[in-house]
């Protein structure tokens, strides 16, 4: 297959498991819906073991993945919190803006240049952010009440900024270190199925309410297990077979299915400016990732 091939099938299967997820939200907390998600992650990622060159997997490499874990878990629960408390048209397009976050932390730390085509890109991407926030009776001033009271922006903005850091380690983990795709899926999902269990039983006091929660909706977490593990996958495979940056542009498409197609389901608001605003976010964030 080609590497255009793998990352529309995990534009595709990110945009059902984004959708799952804001079902499955409805009727579960996010710390017990993201702990058994964890551990349903790591059982589909064992036939992986299979495939894995343990030789090829050094201690750093696995110690610098640790890390990125913990930052990955907390990541994962602000974007749950943000999708549980906000509507899925609304939440999802700004993380778009990561590409303009890793551009912008390039060039102040590592004192890489910025395009004009990446500049052009940033605000195209800080407008329709303005834009896709924009509702009846709120005012020009609303968006920015909007991410100031809502706690749920919050969740994103948090979210979105770890994503910037982790975006940056996956690149060192597959260029640098060399990690293996099917190596750094397992020993990802492993890392994360200990790091959200410690976290359950400390936030909890000892008794986070799995048993309860994977009864009502046991089905919903096979099928999300089944559609994480095959979009991150293909999205490893896509990363090692093409370029980095035309991945992500193309994998990015999943927010516009999301937008469309959950918004569209969960009947949510402003659902046509939000799905061209969508567009535009997708073309800004293409524009500085390609240029």
């Amino acid at each position: 297959m080609m590497w255009y091939q793998f990352a529309l099938i995990s534009a595709f299967f990110s945009a059902g498991a984004a959708i799952l997820e804001k079902k499955t939200l409805f009727k579960t907390e996010v710390l017990e819906f993201s702990l058994i998600l964890a551990w349903g992650n790591l059982f589909f990622s064992i036939p992986l073991l299979i495939f894995i060159n343990w030789q090829s997997v050094s201690n750093i490499s696995l110690l610098v993945l640790y890390g990125k874990t913990i930052l990955g878990m907390f990541s994962f629960l602000f974007v749950m919190y943000g999708i549980k408390n906000l509507e899925i048209s609304g939440a999802l397009p700004i993380l778009t803006l990561t590409p303009g976050l890793v551009a912008i932390v390039a060039f102040v730390m590592l004192g890489t240049t910025l395009s004009s085509g990446e500049i052009i890109g940033m605000w195209g991407l800080l407008v329709d952010t303005y834009v896709l926030q924009l509702g009846n009776k709120k005012g020009l001033l609303g968006p920015f009440k909007v991410f100031y009271y809502s706690k749920g922006h919050h969740y994103i903005i948090a979210a979105l900024l770890i994503f910037t850091i982790t975006s940056i380690l996956n690149k060192v983990l597959l260029s640098s270190f060399r990690l293996p795709p099917n190596a750094l899926i397992f020993t990802q999902h492993l890392f994360l199925a200990v790091n959200f269990s410690i976290f359950a039983l400390i936030y909890r006091k000892g008794k986070p309410e799995v048993a309860s929660t994977v009864g009502s909706s046991w089905k919903y977490f096979i099928i999300l297990a089944i559609f994480t593990i095959i979009y991150r996958l293909s999205q490893m495979e896509a990363v090692k077979l093409g370029s980095v940056a035309m991945v992500l542009s193309l994998k990015r498409i999943s927010v516009f299915f999301a937008v469309v197609f959950g918004g569209s389901l969960f009947k949510e608001h402003y659902l046509m400016r939000k799905t061209i605003a969508t567009l535009v976010m997708l073309a800004g964030a293409a524009l500085v990732i390609l240029s």
